[in-house]
């Protein structure tokens, strides 16, 4: 049969189609058809963006692919990944990927120019700001913060200059952090708090280069896991969508043996510490002191099973010796991947481990290692928390042959 060298076969990681001969097609949705004159004839696959500002804005690359397509660029990513290290995973389970306007944690950017205040991602591939007058990823909360936002950055953000606003869904509401303004005066000052309660917000903490600094805070902001609230720094790492978040918990949950200590490594707010393990003896690692401190006084209040260390697990990582003391390892890294600790693991005499990745890449590559020092990939379930975004996490189970 001879090859349609035409037509676009796949999505490559970077959200180019790509056809049958290797050509990369900007915008391109598998099914359709490159033609003579360098044109895109759309084949079943494509669809119409919902979002206006769909490619310019940096924040979707792919929303111009269907829901099918989508969910296999978002397996093919892990799979990939662990075909270039020779790993092969025992059951490849369906992708979870998130619903639109779910993203609970994001960063913009805002620029003033004379009166006007733009708000929104990045342009794709450069540092041109895109003002969101829509958002289809975003939690509405948030994106609703936006336009009642614009003055008020007009009195505080310095004409030409730029600033961060990051914001957080919390048990309280909205958590907002704005990085790069500057408060002069008591009219300033008193347009924070004026917004902060007109907003309802849970918190507003604004850094104008010298640190953090809590302006508005009715009651301590948390978040929860497994029922237990935890005390949360501004703009904290979070999982992006609940429902990742839950589904990422629940592939965890599946590593664990009825019972035995389980030890959680990167452990941040305490994610699955708290949500997956409860009734049984939890060691949970964590380098970022602010985290952990949180972390450890949750515990304490709600009296788990819980020691929290603040340990630097790229420095210092557990111990084959340490290690074996746990029933079941849950890690949960960053981009970069954790060698350092894996290669204890391997050594370990841990008989189940539910490893969670942000990054394909840096997963296959320690999931290479596992299975070098006698560990079966057991599981693996892609998660596309990002939506029509390249950015693709994980959640393995690996077993001790």
């Amino acid at each position: 049969m001879t090859q349609d060298n035409d037509l676009i076969i796949r999505i490559a990681a970077k959200g180019d189609g790509v056809t049958a001969d290797g050509r990369h097609v900007p915008l391109a949705a598998p099914g359709d058809r490159m033609e003579a004159g360098g044109g895109v004839q759309f084949g079943p696959h494509h669809v119409d963006p919902l979002c206006r500002h769909f490619p310019v804005c940096g924040g979707c690359e792919l929303q111009h692919i269907d829901d099918e397509s989508y969910a296999d660029f978002v397996a093919a990513r892990v799979m990939g990944a662990l075909a270039g290290q020779g790993v092969d995973a025992l059951k490849v389970l369906p992708p979870h990927i998130s619903p639109p306007r779910t993203r609970r944690r994001a960063s913009l950017r805002a620029a003033c120019q004379g009166k006007k205040v733009a708000i929104g991602f990045a342009e794709a591939g450069s540092h041109s700001l895109i003002d969101l007058s829509m958002c289809e990823v975003l939690d509405p909360r948030l994106f609703g913060l936006l336009e009642p936002l614009r003055p008020l950055l007009a009195r505080i953000l310095p004409d030409r200059r730029s600033a961060h606003v990051r914001m957080s869904m919390t048990d309280q509401g909205v958590d907002l952090l704005l990085e790069g303004v500057t408060i002069e005066g008591l009219a300033a000052d008193e347009a924070l708090r004026d917004f902060a309660a007109a907003q309802g917000l849970a918190r507003l903490t604004v850094d104008e280069g010298h640190g953090a600094e809590t302006r508005w805070e009715p009651e301590p902001v948390t978040v929860s896991f497994g029922g237990v609230a935890v005390g949360f720094p501004p703009f904290a790492f979070l999982q992006a969508t609940p429902d990742g978040e839950a589904a990422l918990v629940e592939a965890a949950r599946s590593a664990l043996p009825p019972q035995g200590a389980v030890a959680d490594l990167f452990c941040g707010l305490g994610t699955f510490a708290l949500a997956v393990v409860e009734g049984r003896p939890v060691y949970a690692a964590e380098a970022a002191r602010d985290l952990i401190l949180s972390l450890k006084a949750a515990a304490g209040r709600s009296q788990r099973r819980l020691a929290a260390d603040h340990r630097d697990l790229f420095r210092r990582p557990l111990t084959p010796q340490e290690l074996d003391r746990f029933a079941a390892v849950i890690i949960d890294p960053p981009r970069a991947g954790a060698r350092e600790q894996v290669l204890q693991i391997a050594a370990s005499n841990v008989v189940s481990v539910a490893y969670i990745s942000c990054n394909p890449a840096s997963f296959a590559r320690d999931a290479a290692l596992m299975v070098a020092g006698g560990y079966v990939l057991e599981s693996v379930r892609p998660v596309g928390q990002f939506r029509w975004s390249t950015h693709v996490e994980l959640a393995g189970i690996f077993r001790r042959l």
